[in-house]
């Protein structure tokens, strides 16, 4: 109703397009009014996912935490402030659903294991919906064997952060850090692929 009331006929601007802005800037607004996280750690989170993703594309490996570190230009103890700010940053957000350059985006990419049978008669979704699959456990796979045993610890022991910690030495924030850690580099691979 807002985009009703605040639209003005000028020049070639069609109510459809903003009516489409305006209400996705509204989304936006109010979705960003209920998130628990700051700005500050969600930007912390995407200048991690970006220097990581810059430094295995240069290197063609996955990146040390110290090269990482000098791709954002911080020491090694800031870095890990850097992963603990960000911690919380674990999901897809709806700002990452945005396509750019072209791309497909995750929104319409993703299937329900539910969806499957409603797309039999669409391979190209079943297609679609495998290749993600499969960049995700690669991303998984082309983790630090440090990373990738934390995340099979949780996910497929169900241990909880604690019971890790003391399964790898280690304490419960440095679980934390590595945790946000491989989950960034996913991220980035995921947005490279």
């Amino acid at each position: 109703l807002d985009a009703v009331r605040r639209y003005e006929a000028q020049g070639d601007a069609k109510f459809e397009t903003y009516a489409t802005t305006r209400i996705r800037g509204a989304m936006l607004d109010e979705l960003r009014s209920q998130d628990w996280l700051s700005r500050g750690a969600r930007s912390k989170a995407r200048d991690i996912e970006a220097a990581v993703q810059r430094v295995q594309q240069r290197e063609l490996r996955a990146a040390s935490e110290q090269e990482i570190a000098e791709e954002l230009g911080v020491s090694l103890p800031d870095y890990y402030a850097m992963l603990d700010d960000a911690s919380g940053v674990q999901l897809v957000h709806y700002e990452d659903l945005s396509s750019d350059e072209g791309r497909e985006t995750l929104d319409r990419v993703v299937v329900d294991d539910e969806d499957i049978a409603q797309h039999q008669g669409n391979p190209l979704d079943l297609l679609v919906s495998h290749n993600l699959h499969k960049a995700v456990v690669q991303a998984i796979d082309d983790l630090p064997e440090r990373e990738k045993l934390l995340l099979s610890l949780q996910f497929e022991h169900d241990l909880n952060q604690k019971e890790i910690a003391a399964v790898m030495g280690v304490t419960e924030g440095r679980i934390s850090q590595l945790r946000s850690q491989a989950v960034a580099r996913i991220r980035a691979k995921l947005k490279a692929a």
